[in-house]
């Protein structure tokens, strides 16, 4: 008999719920990115911009290092975590949302090409970082 563990099976995620989850945080940064532009005004649109853009990636980063998910992904139902199973580290994080630089490129067309032709339904980010997005509940 074997007693050896065995990992549980992961339902791998493709792009449909992806991009629910996607677009549910672009409404929450575009939110928090209106806020942080009226608050700085016109005048500072650069700033505001740039701002916007670096507490996306770190919405992204933390969130997915701390909860295994953002905002979007929990109200679809999605989490992030390693191939094996468990949970993501900071550095898996940071790694897989750096390249959503070239995840994203074409509107997430090059990112939805790779998970479309990848068995585990990873993205660019994903493959490099060993992570891929499952079903948490």
């Amino acid at each position: 008999m074997d007693y050896q563990a065995q990992a549980p099976m992961m339902q791998y995620i493709g792009v449909g719920p992806r991009f629910l989850a996607a677009l549910i945080d672009i409404i929450i940064i575009a939110i928090v990115g209106g806020i942080l532009g009226a608050v700085l005004g016109a005048q500072q649109s650069g700033i505001s911009g740039a701002l916007s853009g670096i507490l996306a990636l770190a919405y992204f980063i933390v969130m997915e290092a701390t909860q295994g998910a953002t905002v979007g992904k929990m109200v679809v139902g999605l989490k992030v975590v390693r191939v094996d199973g468990a949970p993501i580290s900071w550095s898996e994080s940071v790694i897989r949302n750096l390249l959503r630089i070239i995840d994203g490129l074409f509107a997430y067309l090059v990112g939805a090409i790779i998970i479309w032709t990848s068995p585990m339904k990873q993205r660019l980010g994903d493959k490099i970082a060993k992570t891929v997005v499952v079903k948490s509940r």
